[in-house]
């Protein structure tokens, strides 16, 4: 019996609106990245919801380690000048 070939991993993104930025939405298995946005399309847009899709091979994802969390994440806390609390965005920008 021969090995049946792996088909990769997709995680799938998408834009609902322009000035909007992509969300995660799911994931699915696909032999390559044209088949991958084509199969993204038919399974996560069903409504027309979406302007644009991103479908990304899972195995280029970098992920940090939740047990890591104070080393990683807290050294931003004494830096609140990174915090958009900081900054007033005028009403005319809309969604940013």
């Amino acid at each position: 019996m021969t090995p049946t070939p792996t088909v990769p991993l997709w995680e799938v993104f998408i834009r609902s609106r322009a000035g909007l930025s992509h969300k995660h939405v799911g994931s699915l298995h696909a032999a390559d990245a044209v088949l991958a946005l084509q199969a993204a399309r038919d399974v996560f847009t069903r409504r027309g919801e979406g302007l644009s899709l991103w479908v990304v091979p899972s195995s280029a994802i970098v992920a940090s380690d939740p047990q890591e969390k104070g080393m990683m994440f807290e050294p931003t806390a004494s830096k609140p000048y990174r915090h958009p609390t900081f900054y007033e965005v005028p009403d005319e920008v809309g969604h940013m």
